[in-house]
């Protein structure tokens, strides 16, 4: 059984050499370690926080890119109102003019068909008056002392005389 239980000089220096190595770890190495574990805890606080920050930053975005495209289905809706208004009024004016222009055209139309129509019957009328100095003349020209042989020359003078 001494080989299991140790000497008493020998657990003295383990003690010593670790209380010593303790002591040199805690003055050397746990600050820094320390120093790195805080700091690198700090760290991860500051990206935790900058993560939370992007992200109400994104809803932020997000809000405002959503009301962005609500102004802008708002503003297309509108523009495409005032084109369908202005389609609608450029149609009426069109149409307007159109009715405006087809009753010009129809009055000058009667305007001269009115005036051919005059210029037609005053041709009649010199034809007329040319015809009737004719059968006067004719008649004149031949003294007729019966009123039947008179009816009976106009007649035939009548019926000889084209009428254009």
């Amino acid at each position: 059984m001494d080989l299991v239980t140790p000497a008493i000089g020998m657990i003295f220096w383990t003690v010593l050499i670790f209380l010593f190595l303790l002591v040199l770890l805690r003055a050397f190495a746990w600050k820094p370690i320390l120093n790195a574990v805080n700091e690198r805890n700090e760290s991860i606080a500051e990206a935790l926080n900058s993560a939370e920050q992007a992200k109400e930053e994104m809803a932020k975005l997000r809000a405002d890119n959503d009301l962005v495209f609500k102004e802008a289905r708002i503003e297309r809706d509108k523009i495409l109102k005032e084109a369908r208004e202005l389609k609608e009024q450029t149609i009426v004016e069109a149409k307007l003019q159109a009715k405006n222009e087809a009753e010009s055209i129809i009055k000058s139309a009667k305007s001269a068909i009115e005036n051919e129509k005059r210029a037609a019957i005053n041709e009649i009328k010199n034809q007329i008056a040319t015809l009737s100095v004719d059968i006067a003349e004719k008649i004149l020209s031949k003294e007729l002392a019966d009123n039947a042989e008179q009816k009976a020359l106009i007649k035939d003078l009548l019926d000889k005389t084209k009428i254009n």
